[in-house]
Order: structure tokens, then sequence, then C-alpha cells
């Protein structure tokens, strides 16, 4: 009889996580589903290239190497003085002294100012010290300060956020850090993220207002007509949503990560009831494992591309033949024979 119930308790457990990828269960953020497997760490398009994130120095929040910037000023060298370059598909962000691209973390806090990055995050995300920084062309210099971090040190703020260096931007003007995670946006001037609610990798994310206090986005996914493509979904800022082959609906797997990420941007999740065109039961989430959440259309994480330079832009269908716009019904997008 014990063998009987448990048993029969095995078949409802695997009945309940076997769920995801039945076309008339609904997925939801509220059931995000965690991730079976991480996958390899995959190259921009999605072709294999060394370790995933069960690598030794692995961090889950965007996996730096640890190494200081070639030719910069280093994991804890001094910021300079700060000046306002052009991001392409961004707009101003601000640089350090030697033209280093400066990010800010989502899950710091700026009132009060602390840092939530340290250990291995730290060594991806390498640090900004205050000392010998100072304002140049274009920015406040009454936003300049700084928050003591748990070793005793003394980081870098603009408007209350802690700055942070990217350690895979190898030289001046780049912006490989800008969205990844979905918590790592490139700064801009005021403290803010540099072209909030512009950049695909921003997509859905929440505005901030004066304060510090957020306000939603006014939509998440809808349908656009495409000519060659028929239906397919695109965010709230009109950029495409793509699907993977090497990601898997069930079991839930993550095949994008780590440089991937670079090219490839994970969606946030969004509200099923911010949606339109498509049903709602077909939008969730799934736990990436830098422990992000990412959002699912019938339970395939979903991505923005950055290759479309523009909204509306679908250059990213079939790209290695393993990338594909999402139709309103969660399928891949082909083009019409």
């Amino acid at each position: 009889m014990r063998r009987e119930i448990i048993a029969g308790s095995a078949v409802a457990v695997l009945l309940l996580t076997a769920g995801c990828g039945i076309a008339d269960k609904p997925a939801s953020k509220a059931n995000a589903v965690q991730p079976a497997g991480a996958g390899k760490q995959l190259g921009a398009y999605g072709s294999d290239g060394g370790s995933g994130y069960g690598s030794a120095n692995g961090s889950g929040y965007g996996e730096g190497s640890g190494a200081a910037p070639a030719g910069g000023a280093g994991q804890s060298g001094p910021a300079g003085k700060l000046q306002v370059r052009e991001i392409p598909a961004l707009g101003s962000g601000v640089a350090d002294g030697e033209g280093f691209t400066l990010y800010r973390f989502d899950k710091d806090t700026a009132k009060p100012p602390k840092s939530n990055c340290e250990g291995d995050c730290a060594k991806a995300w390498p640090v900004v010290p205050a000392d010998e920084a100072s304002a140049g062309a274009g920015i406040d210099a009454a936003l300049l300060g700084s928050v003591t971090r748990a070793d005793g040190s003394k980081q870098l703020t603009v408007g209350g956020w802690p700055v942070y260096r990217y350690a895979k931007d190898t030289k001046a003007g780049d912006a490989l850090g800008e969205g990844v995670g979905g918590t790592w946006h490139v700064l801009g001037p005021d403290g803010k993220p540099a072209g909030a609610g512009k950049a695909p990798g921003m997509q859905g994310q929440a505005m901030e207002k004066e304060g510090g206090a957020k306000e939603e986005a006014k939509s998440a996914v809808s349908v656009r007509q495409n000519p060659q493509l028929g239906n397919i979904l695109q965010n709230a800022e009109g950029w495409t949503l793509y699907r993977f082959d090497k990601d898997s609906a069930w079991p839930m797997k993550i095949g994008c990560v780590d440089s991937c990420t670079d090219t490839w941007k994970p969606a946030e999740p969004v509200d099923a009831s911010q949606v339109s065109g498509i049903e709602a039961k077909l939008v969730g989430s799934v736990k990436r494992p830098d422990g992000t959440e990412q959002l699912t259309i019938d339970c395939w994480p979903v991505y923005t591309f950055t290759g479309d330079k523009a909204p509306g832009e679908a250059n990213g269908q079939g790209k290695q033949g393993l990338w594909w716009a999402v139709t309103d019904k969660g399928k891949k997008a082909k083009a019409a024979g």
C-alpha cells in the first residue's frame, strides 16, 4: 500500500512538472519554470564556444573573465574625467577618462546608495573607485558621489547609482554589457540607464521617475504584420522577439548564455494582462542560470537581436538556421514560399 502511495505521488509530481509546453496549459509569470540545464556557452550567433555557466569562474552576473579591460584603466583604476559618448542605438552614455563604457546594476539602489555586486559579480563587473573621478562636459558634478563597500573601499556613484566597468569591454567605445541579464545597463549622464526604453536590451523595463520611483511600460507584447513572415511578436518598443532552436520548452533549457547574450538579449518578463494579439496563457517566464527572469512564449525563452537597428526590423530571422521570429501562436515564423 505504501509503495502505491509513493508511486502515485511521483506520477503526480511528474505530471505537474511536465505542464509547460502543453498547448492548453497556461504559462504564467507567477509559475516561472526553472531551467533543466544551462547548456553550453554560445557565440554571438549560436555557435558553440567555451564553457557555460557551470565553469569555475562562472559568475552568474554576465560571465566576465575577471581580467582588466585590455589597455584600459584596469579593475581598480581611477575613472579620471568622466565623458559623455554616443552609444549606437542607445544615445548618450558615460565613459571613463580612457573612453571605457560605464554601467549601473538594477539590483543596486540609489536611495540610499548600495552595491549588491560582490565576489564573482565584481570580477565580471569591476568596481569604479570614487577617488580621482571628476565630471567632464555634459555631466553635472553635483551628481557624483561615493558609496562605502563591504570591504571599506569607496565606489563612485552617479545620481546615487554605484558605477562599474565590464570586463568584456576590451577597447574604448565597447558597450557589450548593455542588457546583460536584463539588469545591467550603460550609465546615462543623469544616472539613469542610457536611452531607457529605446534599446533592444531594455524592452518592458520600468522607467524611472524623478526621485527614483518606477512606472511601468504602457504595453508589453503585441503583434506586427510582416510582409514576409506574417504575424510576428514584438515588445513594447517594437523590437522583434526571437526564439532559439538550442533552447527547449520542456524540459526547460537555456542554450543562449554568456557571450551569446551580448548579441541576443533575453527579453524581460511581462504581465500577461498587458499583451495584445496573443493568448495570455502563452505568456510566462523562466529563471535563467544567472538567476534573472526571462520572458517565455509558449514555454520558449525569447530574445531581441542587437542586429535589429530600428523597431520593426527582423534581421535575426533564420540566423545560423537557429534563430526565428515568433508568431502570434508562439511558433517559429517561416518566410512565405
